[in-house]
């Protein structure tokens, strides 16, 4: 064999063993103890339509991350004008378009205007008729500002599912920004749909306040609620009847810290009682805060609330130095685990609300492999036995390379981490009468040069040669269109396009340089006369 064959054969061998290599793991369940950590451990990924799992498309409540940040101005504000000693009398936010305030004094009224033209450059200033004589004006937001806040918001929300999902275990999860305000997520595998949805769409805003012990707890629930205080509920059950009991705290509104701070936050288990809790860690800031907060409130109740809903409200019995807090409530270790995940992974900056569902079974997805399977076989068998007695000798390395090309695009598919779903089998199959129609036009050629009096090696020379633009031609331009199809497309389309890639670029791979070889062993290094095609 000559050196130049020689080359062409080792490539194609080691990359027939590297493919067997990253197929391997998808085969072998569970891989053998002597299998090198260094070779790959992945297996092929099937998407949500193969294995089962949820789809899911959410819908970002944008406006109210605008109305929460007026709510941040607002606390901004009234700082800034207590030390500008700019008095008002009532403060309060309208809808999400901006602020009405309304100032005590005539002469504050420059003052005022002067404050949140230097410190808040996103609302415009406009004086308004007060029905009490007062100076009044409204902070309007700036359209451009508010634009900003919702993107913000839904960039944000996007991250934070994205944080909670890879926290909770899913396999190559598909979660995309869809429209403006809407996020797409797909959770393959997912055996817990419930579970899942509560974990993805809890807000998980954080906060701690103190519990107003002079307050009257009776009367505020008849509806006189003190200024400044408002009631949440602790949610306790009666482990002698198993029912849910809801009871009333009377909370100062005023938020001492937000989950913000946290850095981690844990599951532990409590030692008397045996009963998980989740265990939080803050930065810096939010250490030094706590121990100001702890510090200065001895002797009080500190509620513990998530999403308006207090967990627990422990006394302060001394400064809390070291950054560290607890959170019980009679958790299982599911919740335990689940509240610690969201606690980890960040507050929503806005509330979510799921307006498509789709959820598949595993018994679909397994149905869909086999049907899908059993389409490629049978699609396989027949343009393997076309090609074989159509062009005999010729068909058989066609179906060689066919068989090759197959084994490429699943390894393929191992190698870049990519998932197969059932348009991907599609593709799959597509592939194979592609990779089929390279050999024809080759084929063809060889015929047409064998009919004109060329010797079998010229005749093959020639064909190759005289074929291999339009080949390439024709697959580029398909290469093209399935990049398109994957940086643009979404989820089944994606799947569809992955393979469709890797399938093109394999099937020239084997249809020209694998089949070449085969016929310049056959013809020139075992030489061979005759051409059966």
């Amino acid at each position: 064999m000559s050196k130049r064959l020689m080359w062409r054969f080792g490539l194609v061998v080691a990359v027939v063993v590297v493919a067997i290599i990253y197929l391997i793991p998808s085969l072998i369940d569970p891989l053998p103890d002597w299998w090198p950590g260094i070779l790959p451990r992945e297996k092929i990924r099937l998407g949500l339509d193969l294995q089962g799992g949820m789809h899911l498309v959410l819908e970002v409540e944008a406006l109210k991350a605008v109305e929460s940040s007026l709510e941040r101005t607002i606390e901004e504000l009234r700082h800034d004008m207590r030390k500008g000693r700019i008095r008002y009398k009532e403060m309060r936010r309208t809808g999400a378009e901006g602020i009405v305030v309304t100032l005590l004094r005539e002469k504050d009224r420059e003052a005022f205007v002067n404050l949140v033209e230097a410190n808040y450059p996103d609302f415009e200033v406009k004086t308004v008729d007060s029905s009490m004589g007062l100076p009044s004006f409204k902070l309007v937001l700036r359209a451009r500002a508010k634009e900003q806040i919702i993107k913000m918001a839904v960039d944000q929300a996007l991250e934070t599912i994205r944080n909670r999902v890879d926290q909770f275990g899913v396999t190559e999860p598909d979660i995309r920004p869809q429209g403006d305000n809407r996020i797409l997520v797909q959770l393959p595998g997912v055996k817990d749909p419930e579970r899942a949805k509560k974990l993805i769409g809890k807000t998980a805003r954080l906060e701690f306040k103190l519990v107003d012990e002079e307050g009257n707890i009776q009367e505020a629930l008849r509806g006189n609620i003190p200024p400044g205080d408002q009631i949440l509920y602790q949610e306790r059950i009666d482990p002698a009847t198993g029912r849910t009991r809801r009871v009333p705290f009377l909370l100062k509104k005023r938020t001492l810290l937000t989950g913000e701070y946290i850095t981690d936050a844990r599951v532990q288990i409590d030692s008397r009682y045996n009963e998980p809790y989740v265990s939080l860690s803050f930065d810096r800031r939010g250490a030094r805060l706590f121990e100001k907060i702890t510090g200065e409130n001895i002797g009080k109740r500190l509620a513990i609330v998530l999403d308006n809903k207090v967990y627990s409200a422990p006394v302060i019995q001394d400064k809390i130095s070291g950054g560290r807090a607890q959170i019980t409530g009679r958790f299982t270790m599911e919740e335990a685990r689940d509240l610690a995940i969201v606690l980890r992974a960040g507050a929503l900056p806005a509330p979510v609300k799921i307006i498509e569902e789709r959820t598949v079974g595993p018994s679909l997805g397994k149905d869909s492999i086999e049907k899908g399977i059993k389409s490629m076989i049978i699609g396989g068998i027949i343009v393997m036995a076309f090609m074989a007695l159509y062009y005999s000798l010729a068909g058989v390395i066609a179906d060689l390379a066919l068989l090759l090309n197959i084994l490429f695009i699943m390894a393929g598919l191992a190698f870049f981490g990519a998932t197969l779903t059932l348009p991907g089998i599609a593709g799959i199959i597509l592939t194979i009468g592609m990779s089929v129609d390279a050999n024809v036009l080759i084929f063809e050629r060889i015929r047409e040069e064998i009919n004109i009096g060329k010797t079998a090696r010229a005749a093959i020379e020639s064909g190759y040669a005289k074929a291999l633009v339009t080949i390439l031609d024709a697959n580029i331009t398909s290469l093209i269109a399935a990049l398109v199809l994957f940086q643009f497309g979404t989820g089944p389309v994606r799947g569809f396009a992955v393979t469709l890639s890797i399938g093109i670029v394999s099937s020239l791979f084997t249809a020209i340089f694998v089949t070449r070889l085969i016929f310049d062993y056959l013809y020139i290094n075992r030489g061979m006369k005759s051409l059966r095609i």
